[in-house]
């Protein structure tokens, strides 16, 4: 069985994103992510796949895509439904993370051991958020980073695990 993880940069209000972007150009995390999830199965929402260049997949990795019915394509993993997604990804034998968008994210956090939260000490004026895991009960800060920064901004890599 796998070990589901959630890897997101937020800012300082959780916000994750606006027009289906990123809200910052973050080196270090880039470079966190990618040493992270290289080789790794990442699973996301059909707009997250939209958003890499030329819309297409992350390489050296496996990707895993939940698309609107009626989508195929033969460079990714294509499934249709949450439930067919927990399938695909109860077969994987590694690490799997979830890499966004702000509502895949919100359906696979019930499902996610932990979650790996770059924070940004900035407001990005993002459209769409993550949870706040501050705030809830089902989570516990584990670790946090000391103060990086990158591209003129102050960023603590930190993660929080299911209690």
């Amino acid at each position: 069985m796998s070990t589901v993880r959630a890897i997101v940069a937020v800012d300082e209000k959780w916000g994750i994103g606006k027009k289906n972007d990123l809200l910052f150009r973050l080196p270090l995390d880039m470079k966190f992510f990618r040493e992270t999830t290289l080789g790794k199965t990442v699973c996301m929402g059909y707009n997250t796949l939209l958003s890499f260049p030329e819309g297409k997949p992350l390489k050296n990795r496996k990707n895993i895509v939940i698309c609107p019915e009626g989508i195929e394509r033969d460079d990714v993993l294509v499934v249709h439904t949450l439930d067919e997604m927990l399938g695909a990804i109860s077969s994987e034998n590694g690490d799997v993370y979830v890499i966004g968008g702000a509502y895949f994210y919100k359906s696979m956090l019930p499902y996610c051991d932990e979650v790996l939260v770059t924070k940004v000490a900035a407001d990005g004026n993002a459209e769409v958020f993550f949870e706040n895991l501050d705030e809830r009960s089902d989570f516990e800060l584990a670790s946090e980073s000391e103060t990086f920064e990158t591209n003129g901004y102050n960023i603590k890599f930190c993660v929080y695990k299911r209690v």
